[in-house]
């Protein structure tokens, strides 16, 4: 491992944080490495503990390395991406029985679960409110809450805004919805799905979503949020996904007009 990879002029916890990120990119420290400790690191660099353990911390802000209580730091395994996009809710994907998710989850050898944690009838989030064309000023949408896991381990936050007066009595209204799930309900309705509106921003995460996703600090979360539009091309759902952005990539294939 170098130790004049960095500018002298830089913080000594900076000069050690650069060095060791360039050992993790190399390969030198490969995944699942142990990191040296601070004493030692304090003690290559001619620094303080505190120093070093402010280097360590700069690392895990970045997601390049997870402390692991009574054993020590080491260099993070990569994550295999989820890929959500232009496919996802083709009829051909739907002919395998399985949500979007479930289907992203079984190709790469993992196992689903979703918990949905609350549907509440609600005040529309004005761009909810504009996208759906309902009123933002009474409880004019169902917000179903969504929380996704793939190994046990969070991956996305998914909220889903449907009309209150399609929604009430039917199983929109329960966390089990049926074969093909909110979209089987909603073609029921005389919504079948003919195109998509996706807009995507990235940003940092709110308190509570960082906790559900059980984001490293310093990790930033895709936001997408999503209009169905309907063979009439009337918007009847929207949906705002929070994806942590260490797990999550997004992939478009689009015909050119």
């Amino acid at each position: 491992m170098t130790t004049s990879g960095a500018s002298s002029q830089q913080p000594a916890s900076r000069r050690i944080a650069e060095d060791l990120r360039t050992a993790i990119e190399t390969g030198q420290l490969s995944a699942g490495a142990k990191l040296p400790s601070e004493r030692a690191l304090a003690e290559q660099y001619g620094a303080a503990r505190n120093t070093a353990r402010e280097a360590i911390r700069l690392l895990a802000e970045q997601g390049l390395v997870t402390a692991r209580h009574g054993r020590g730091v080491f260099v993070r395994e990569p994550q295999r991406l989820f890929r959500f996009g232009s496919d996802r809710y083709s009829l051909k994907n739907r002919e395998t029985g399985l949500t979007p998710f479930r289907l992203e989850a079984q190709r790469q050898g993992k196992v689903a679960r979703i918990e949905v944690p609350s549907i509440t009838r609600e005040l529309p989030p004005p761009d909810v409110a504009e996208r759906l064309n309902v009123s933002a000023d009474e409880a004019s949408v169902v917000h179903r809450e969504n929380h996704y896991f793939a190994d046990d381990e969070p991956v996305q936050i998914v909220s889903t805004y449907v009309r209150w007066d399609e929604a009430q009595g039917t199983l929109l209204m329960q966390a089990k919805t049926g074969k093909d799930g909110i979209y089987g309900r909603l073609e029921e309705l005389g919504h079948v799905m003919t195109r998509v509106r996706d807009e995507i921003s990235a940003r940092m995460p709110r308190h509570e979503e960082a906790s559900v996703l059980g984001l490293l600090p310093g990790v930033p979360v895709l936001e997408v949020l999503h209009t169905s539009l309907d063979q009439d091309g009337t918007p009847f759902e929207v949906s705002r996904y929070v994806h942590r952005a260490d797990q999550t990539g997004l992939l478009y294939e689009l015909p050119v007009e």
